[in-house]
């Protein structure tokens, strides 16, 4: 098994690593005119802890999480307001959803004046900004930093159009997504069948209420999220202590975000024979992006605590994709069936091996005997209802 190497590959200078970048994409032009940190990695054990450059406009400090493929449907901008600081106003023709990794502030979003709205957000809150509306963020302490991921679809929308005066400085208002309602960011949502939740705001996401996905195995709960009219659509999932997910694959651009949980670990692989398998050790705070369409993960529970995880990830035009089934229903199938999911029953036995090694050194038993015959553990959840 081949381990991951976490040393991250840093453009540790704004010109540095980015001399090679074409006049033709737009995406890589403005990286280069911001003048901001970027890297090249799909691993991060903490969020908390990516070392930022200068970004003033936004707040202070920020750094691009950028995958050098031109297939990559998203990015992640991380950003660092100083205290008591702000970062300049702004709209765009990209569609933007903030997860807030540590202190508290607020946003101002509008169209114009006149239909001003503000809400506060602490640690743990997801919100997304309607596209191409103005807003503005605040850090709400005086003496420490707030610090916030946001997962956007610049890189194919800038490709796209190729001018990003466009992107940046087009005026017009998508008032069918936000037309200044007063309770667009209260916190307030609807629940649709097959576990929708719709809401522009989620005031903490470690807490929200979380619904069965009894397809996904071992008494996993689950809320698939509908935000600001977006074609960006995301995902909350956890699972149970001493458990783990059944493999899949999907498009690539998903940026999993561990919102709980003490340990665990991922596996990705592409080869049928996972001769390039890698390990991510993970913990609350910690990040992973799928950055291939054929690129199996699989996800695994070795802590104290329930873990949960936010995806957030493109559209419908990013996930069913030919290499990972192109089928709606794809995360939910078996391989067999021509989806995109391993069951248990067909996963090489070594994964569970690994699960259960990685357990003994935690001092942890495995609940996984009612689903893997040769597990050595016990029977746990095998529905929502039992964990």
């Amino acid at each position: 098994m081949v381990m991951l190497n976490t040393d991250m590959k840093v453009a540790e200078t704004p010109a540095e690593g980015l001399e090679d970048y074409s006049v033709n994409d737009s995406y890589k032009a403005w990286l280069k005119k911001e003048g901001v940190k970027v890297y090249e990695e799909f691993y991060f054990p903490s969020l908390a802890k990516i070392e930022l450059g200068a970004w003033e406009r936004k707040g202070g400090q920020g750094a691009v999480i950028h995958i050098p493929n031109t297939h990559m449907p998203n990015d992640c901008h991380v950003v660092e307001i100083r205290p008591g600081g702000k970062s300049e106003p702004e709209h765009h023709m990209y569609e933007s959803t903030i997860y807030v990794v540590s202190g508290h502030g607020a946003t101002t979003v509008w169209n114009n004046e006149k239909e001003k709205q503000s809400f506060e957000w602490g640690a743990g809150a997801l919100f997304s900004l309607p596209l191409n509306a103005r807003y503005q963020n605040f850090n709400g302490s005086g003496t420490e930093p707030a610090r916030y991921i946001a997962v956007t679809n610049a890189p194919p929308m800038m490709r796209l159009f190729q001018d990003n005066d466009f992107i940046f400085n087009d005026d017009f208002a998508f008032r069918s997504r936000f037309s200044g309602d007063e309770d667009f960011f209260s916190g307030k949502g609807k629940l649709f069948k097959r576990r929708i939740w719709e809401s522009n705001f989620v005031p903490n996401l470690p807490d929200m209420p979380l619904y069965g996905w009894k397809e996904r195995g071992a008494g996993g709960i689950n809320a698939m999220l509908e935000m600001s009219n977006m074609n960006m659509k995301h995902h909350v999932s956890e699972f149970p202590v001493g458990t783990y997910k059944k493999g899949h694959r999907h498009g690539p651009g998903a940026h999993l975000v561990l919102a709980s949980g003490d340990a665990g670990f991922s596996l990705l692989w592409t080869k049928l024979d996972r001769s390039d398998m890698i390990k991510c050790d993970w913990q609350k705070g910690s990040m992973i992006i799928v950055p291939g369409d054929d690129m199996f993960h699989q996800h695994f529970n070795i802590g104290t605590t329930r873990a949960r995880y936010l995806a957030l990830k493109t559209g419908d035009m990013g996930l069913y994709t030919p290499q990972a089934g192109g089928k709606a229903d794809g995360p939910d199938k078996s391989l067999k069936e021509g989806g995109w999911q391993v069951e248990y029953e067909d996963e090489d036995r070594e994964i569970h091996e690994i699960f259960e090694r990685e357990l003994a050194a935690h001092g942890a038993k495995c609940r996984m005997k009612a689903f893997i015959p040769w597990c050595t553990g016990e029977v746990g959840p095998m529905s929502e209802k039992e964990t």
